[in-house]
């Protein structure tokens, strides 16, 4: 049994993770913290609780809730975790940090994207990427977990098995990330271009190429590849509460003969022994509904003569965000891998 704590439970990923964690036969919700100003039973913030859960949501300070719990999640906005993860550190705490805080290893990249300082160089040398199936192991002992941002999940997760056993083959300088979203992607927060009558009955692109995640998916999909890897990433806006849908598009490079048999089954065997990924059979593609409400990553692949389509599908608040971050909490803490998100 562990002991949990979530800071930032009253956004959409903090709400999502104590949902599921209300479920989880070896959890103990110890701590829940948001950035309101006062105590008040967390059923007031989130009404779906009432009757449910007797917690009280207190106001985060991070050292006075240091030692109520053995593992937290940081549902957090960006920049805000750097001020939490080092308290929580040194007083010997497990975190899981759902912002993209630890997720960029270059601080100088993090600050031209989150356009703001990087403060804490001693925990981003701790921290460990939290995408299960490339760093389980890692996961395992980390004292410091980077969840992975949506689009990111999603796309290292279609490109992976291409990158790693056949990566010459193609023509890596121009993979095309072609990517849709629901508006909870954005967090709960009231703006003017996230209003009901500015998203209904509407479909946008938007930081079109200068998106925050890209230089995410270059960073771990570079890793994969040992070379350094620029995609083209263009998101979309959904009138959709949440769901992920990628399509990325490679060309195979005229001059090799790809290695393998079939891509579909290179991407069957590599994902194989994986509890959350799913292969779509041949001629099949994923669809929103397949996946949301789920901590599955739904792939379809298309190839020809000269060009590679992959097509993945998430749930953003779920292998997105919450959900992987539970499964990160289970490979911590030796649970089964699914447990609660099943």
């Amino acid at each position: 049994m562990v002991n949990a704590g979530i800071v930032g439970v009253t956004g959409f990923a903090g709400e999502q993770i104590l949902e599921i964690l209300l479920r989880h036969p070896q959890v103990r919700i110890s701590i829940l913290c948001s950035h309101r100003d006062k105590a008040q039973p967390i059923a007031d913030f989130l009404p779906r609780f009432k009757k449910r859960l007797e917690l009280v949501c207190y106001p985060l300070d991070a050292q006075a809730i240091a030692n109520k719990a053995d593992l937290f999640f940081l549902a957090l906005p960006h920049t805000v975790s750097m001020d939490v993860v080092p308290v929580l550190i040194r007083n010997k705490r497990r975190v899981i940090d759902l912002s993209a805080d630890y997720r960029l290893r270059d601080t100088r990249v993090y600050e031209k994207f989150y356009s703001h300082p990087h403060r804490d160089k001693i925990g981003l040398s701790l921290a460990v990427y939290g995408l299960p199936e490339l760093n389980r192991e890692k996961i395992k002992n980390a004292q410091l977990v980077a969840n992975p941002g949506c689009y990111p999940t999603c796309a290292i997760l279609a490109l992976a098995p291409i990158l790693s056993c056949c990566l010459d083959s193609f023509c890596l300088d121009t993979i095309i990330i072609d990517a849709k979203s629901g508006v909870t992607g954005a967090g709960r927060k009231v703006v003017e271009e996230l209003l009901f009558t500015q998203v209904n009955e509407d479909f946008k692109a938007y930081k079109v190429n200068t998106h925050q995640h890209m230089p995410e998916i270059d960073q771990e999909l570079s890793k994969i590849a040992g070379k350094r890897i620029k995609t083209t990433f263009v998101p979309h806006l959904l009138p959709l509460n949440r769901g992920i849908l990628e399509t990325i598009y490679l060309k195979k490079d005229p001059a090799k003969r790809l290695k393998v048999e079939s891509l579909h089954k290179l991407y069957k065997n590599f994902y194989k022994t994986e509890p959350f990924v799913r292969i779509r059979p041949e001629g099949e593609f994923p669809r929103l509904r397949d996946v949301v409400g789920t901590n599955f990553c739904d792939l379809g692949i298309y190839e020809q003569k000269d060009l590679v389509i992959i097509i993945g599908a998430i749930d953003n608040l779920l292998k997105g965000a919450s959900g992987q971050a539970v499964q990160n909490m289970n490979i911590m803490c030796g649970f089964t891998e699914e447990m609660g998100l099943r």
